[in-house]
């Protein structure tokens, strides 16, 4: 179990935060229950929605990888071991199998947790990395057992470090929208949008900008879904190939503050 030993003034300021936060980024979406998820989940972890470790996503609550090292380091972790398993892996079809063992404290038996990779399961953003995929949803699994987080992480989502595949694809080429702007279980362009600017702690009005003027709109509100997701895929590439840069163009949409004479 977590450390339960937090400050309570500093727990209450957070879970004030969280639900504040909550309700900007993802307005009309959580209903009471999720507000009490997410009170429950602040309260016994100190995860915080401003650092980017806790997401709504698709209807739920999910950590992120920076979450669970931060909560591990909070806890006293005292190491990580991370170990391919070569019985299982063939570096010549780009197929990885990782074994991660969380040792809480000195003398711990470990807590253990498997993550696999391969070009059937990573998106071509991240493609020929495989390894690391495999190797960070090892760690993120066993950190989730050792510390009792129940929630799926983000780096474990088919949809943000995978693909869904000629035969998902196939069977939902047919299949009408959702009500929500989104296709049967796949997330909104808004979340996946959301977790690139967090993942990459950038700018989300300078984004927004950016992504109406690639559109080609006055508003990212007015875009058609197909330019979205093509901005999407746009704005991924440039944060993983050259984060720097992307940032100097966002910049350029900063609007220019006037002095008053």
């Amino acid at each position: 179990m977590l450390k339960t030993n937090h400050d309570p003034k500093k727990s209450a300021s957070l879970v004030r935060q969280n639900t504040k936060h909550a309700k900007i980024f993802w307005p009309g979406e959580l209903g009471q229950s999720n507000l009490t998820a997410l009170k429950k989940l602040t309260r016994e972890s100190g995860l915080s929605i401003a650092s980017g470790e806790v997401l709504w996503l698709n209807h739920g609550w999910y950590v992120t990888s920076a979450g669970l090292l931060r909560v591990a380091k909070e806890n006293g972790c005292d190491g990580i071991q991370a170990r391919v398993v070569s019985t299982l892996s063939d570096a010549k079809t780009s197929r990885w199998v990782f074994k991660a063992t969380v040792y809480k404290s000195p003398g711990s038996r470990g807590f253990i947790g498997y993550g696999d990779a391969d070009p059937s399961n990573v998106s071509p953003l991240v493609r020929g990395a495989e390894m690391r995929v495999a190797e960070t949803r090892a760690v993120n699994r066993a950190l989730r057992k050792a510390y009792g987080i129940g929630l799926c992480s983000v780096e474990e989502l088919g949809w943000l470090t995978g693909s869904p595949g000629p035969a998902r694809e196939k069977d939902q080429a047919g299949k009408p929208p959702h009500p929500n702007g989104s296709n049967n279980g796949q997330p909104k362009l808004r979340d996946r949008l959301c977790v690139l600017i967090r993942q990459y702690n950038l700018d989300p009005t300078l984004v927004k900008a950016y992504a109406a003027d690639f559109c080609d709109t006055p508003t990212i509100k007015d875009a058609s879904r197909d330019s979205v997701e093509s901005f999407i895929s746009h704005l991924a590439t440039c944060a993983k190939e050259n984060r720097d840069g992307l940032v100097c163009k966002l910049n350029s949409y900063a609007q220019p503050v006037e002095v008053k004479q």
